[in-house]
């Protein structure tokens, strides 16, 4: 099954979503803003993204520079202040399996649809 991570008002995220309908693709979406993922879904993501936390946060958000910036954070920290703070995640993200793939560019994700 494909989930997508997906804020409307998201011009990358609903573009996703639209793709995902183009090509007749079944998938389930989560609001995560309106449902967060946990600290345990958070790591456990990472691992399908084979990423660091580090590079699922949107350190350009306001959110972040005025609260977190300034500051160095555990691996540990970081994965609580994505639970807390959802906006801060980036977004759109597909997961599809046990892969997943922050899904700003369609070709990519075409191409890790199809693998």
């Amino acid at each position: 099954m494909t989930t997508i991570l997906h804020n409307n008002r998201c011009g990358k995220s609903r573009a996703v979503v639209q793709f995902l309908e183009t090509k007749n693709l079944s998938y389930e979406t989560r609001f995560y803003l309106e449902n967060p993922l946990s600290e345990i879904e958070i790591q456990d993501l990472l691992e399908k993204l084979e990423v660091s936390v580090n590079e699922i946060i949107r350190k350009n958000e306001e959110l972040w520079k005025e609260n977190f910036s300034s500051k160095t954070y555990t691996e540990q920290e970081l994965i609580s202040i994505l639970a807390n703070h959802p906006k801060l995640l980036q977004r759109p993200i597909v997961i599809k399996d046990n892969k997943a793939i922050v899904a700003r560019d369609l070709e990519k994700l075409e191409q890790f649809l199809n693998s």
